[in-house]
């Protein structure tokens, strides 16, 4: 006998029209969308269906694993825990972001890097987990073991995603040095001096490691079938560049030049969420929502904080002009699955996986009631 489910009375969220009606569920996936009621299906009181949420990028995890300096908590417990306040965020598929390429000030080395994301693997072996998870490697190709943290994951067809970074002070995200000092300087406690000596170091290694290791995993990426994104971009020149490596999203873009360069180039524009909510970037770099009101901007991440994602969705359709809410909620369903390659989830639509949330608004707050994944209940 097939499995079903049926939600009456809710304001469907589809890809582009809000409707009031019912949704039926079979065997995981969507089977019928009306606007008429089935008896006895689950009274939504007029909360609003929308898809499960795609992340694409989120730097949670290893907070849990490494909650403070010299701290590891079980691997498998971490993966836990994150991924409950992932599901609970709304979020039913996730791209968990890990380090790849660590300096000698980071609390973490690839061994342990591997170890979270076997804990990530024995998970999902054995149904442990709410969310649908894969992997984005960060590679920090200024690290002279970026390349050795890669190879790593050879053959992990987790991996859905690889960035190439370069967090170097003078440039990108931290051409202002002041920014940078603010966030280095005050976070490793170092002297004048001793922070001197560290940008100093951190600027030769660019030099030395950037350019061969950007090459590098982006030829391997291209043979493995990963999608690249770029990060940080700053001008039209860093686009030209992420184009020659065969970049399709481009993250967190610190200017509207680079971003609007990165649109025109037929990339997938990607903002933090936490940028739309605060009205602008921590780094002082460009605006998430003047990105959205010149139409550059197709994906929205979490990035540092899992809830951001939804928050910010309702929060757009509410505070930008012709910003409607399947046109925010695009930003963090369809766009970023159709980014990675996920031509299953993303939408409500008939045949597409059943992937749904619940969602009540209170005070201008998403609070999220219920979440299923390929329709079983996982909140």
């Amino acid at each position: 006998m097939s499995a079903e489910l049926s939600l009456n009375n809710a304001q469907i969220v589809l890809e582009n029209e809000v409707i009031t009606g019912s949704v039926l569920i079979r065997d995981g996936k969507i089977a019928d969308i009306s606007t008429g009621t089935i008896a006895g299906g689950e009274d939504f009181d007029g909360d609003y269906l929308i898809p499960g949420l795609v992340e694409l990028h989120t730097d949670h995890l290893e907070g849990h694993y490494a909650p403070r300096p010299r701290v590891r908590w079980n691997p498998i417990a971490a993966v836990l825990a994150h991924d409950a306040q992932i599901a609970t965020s709304g979020i039913t598929t996730v791209l968990d972001a890990l380090r790849i390429g660590l300096d000698r000030d980071a609390d973490m080395s690839a061994e342990e890097i591997r170890k979270l994301a076997d804990a990530i693997e024995d998970s999902v072996q054995q149904d442990r987990l709410r969310a649908d998870h894969y992997f984005h490697l960060r590679c920090e190709v200024s690290e002279a073991d970026c390349l050795n943290g890669f190879h790593f994951f050879d053959n992990d067809s987790r991996v859905r995603l690889a960035s190439l970074m370069d967090h170097a002070p003078g440039q990108r995200q931290f051409v202002n040095l002041e920014t940078y000092a603010y966030y280095y300087q005050r976070k490793l406690k170092l002297s004048d001096v001793e922070f001197a000596v560290f940008c100093e170091k951190r600027m030769e290694e660019s030099a030395r490691n950037s350019a061969p290791q950007r090459k590098a995993i982006s030829d391997m990426c291209r043979e493995r079938g990963i999608v690249l994104a770029s990060h940080d971009d700053a001008t039209s020149a860093h686009v030209d560049e992420a184009i020659e490596q065969g970049i399709h999203v481009a993250e967190f873009p610190t200017t509207l030049e680079a971003a609007a360069a990165s649109k025109a180039a037929g990339l997938a524009v990607l903002m933090g969420a936490p940028n739309v909510v605060r009205g602008g970037s921590h780094s002082g770099n460009v605006s998430a929502r003047e990105l959205v009101e010149h139409g550059h901007l197709d994906i929205l991440s979490s990035d540092y904080i899992p809830f951001s994602l939804i928050q910010s969705t309702f929060f757009l359709s509410e505070v930008v002009d012709g910003i409607t809410l399947p046109d925010a909620v695009r930003l963090v369903t369809k766009n970023p699955a159709e980014a990675v390659g996920f031509d299953d989830r993303g939408v409500i639509d008939i045949g597409k996986r059943a992937d749904l949330v619940r969602v009540r608004v209170d005070e201008h707050i998403p609070v999220v009631r219920t979440v299923w994944r390929e329709g079983r209940r996982v909140v």
